[in-house]
């Protein structure tokens, strides 16, 4: 069982689009092992960002976790049901795998130990993580072409940031900030 989940890591890291074809990935465990990607992902996240600032690391693996499933709602929706080639009848369980299988760069964010890696090391995982989810959307959704699978990755990420930025503004509206005139 471990073995097999080494197995996902590691195909994952090395990009391989076989990873998202092989059934045997897709079994009983397997939305324990995207979970589990995911979890320790947030928590690698947290990690490397303490060297800077102090991040709880029981809400980045909760956050995480929220994360993943609106990544996956997201790409479900615009790859399945906007965007589809044909008539798909992908399940959105594998969707929800597959984002967390391609969340395995994020692992790596554990080796930044130094505050002189975490940005360096925070960056080449994010756009790691993200040619992960054009790879993994591109297989999952059986699309022909490589840039659709990126417009889908992309717009998603731009309504993900753009959702993130409007919440964070209305909570800064809501501090008790004094104008000086």
């Amino acid at each position: 069982m471990f073995a097999q989940f080494l197995d996902i890591v590691f195909r994952s890291l090395k990009l391989d689009r076989n990873l998202y074809k092989d059934q045997r990935y897709f079994g009983e465990a397997a939305i324990y092992f995207a979970g589990l990607i995911m979890i320790l992902d947030g928590v690698a996240g947290a990690f490397a960002a303490n060297t800077i600032v102090k991040t709880s690391i029981g809400i980045s693996g909760l956050t995480a976790i929220l994360t993943w499933l609106v990544w996956s709602i997201f790409i479900y929706v615009i790859g399945v049901k906007i965007f589809s080639d044909k008539e798909s009848k992908i399940p959105f369980k594998k969707v929800l795998i597959a984002v967390g299988y391609a969340h395995a760069p994020g692992l790596l964010r554990f080796f930044a130990v130094t505050p002189d890696l975490v940005i360096s090391i925070i960056f080449l995982t994010q756009f790691w993580i993200f040619a992960s989810l054009i790879i993994s959307t591109k297989q999952i959704l059986n699309i022909k072409s490589s840039f659709k699978a990126f417009g889908i990755i992309f717009l998603s990420f731009l309504i993900i940031a753009f959702l993130s930025v409007s919440f964070v503004m209305s909570r800064m509206n809501a501090l008790p900030i004094s104008n000086i005139s």
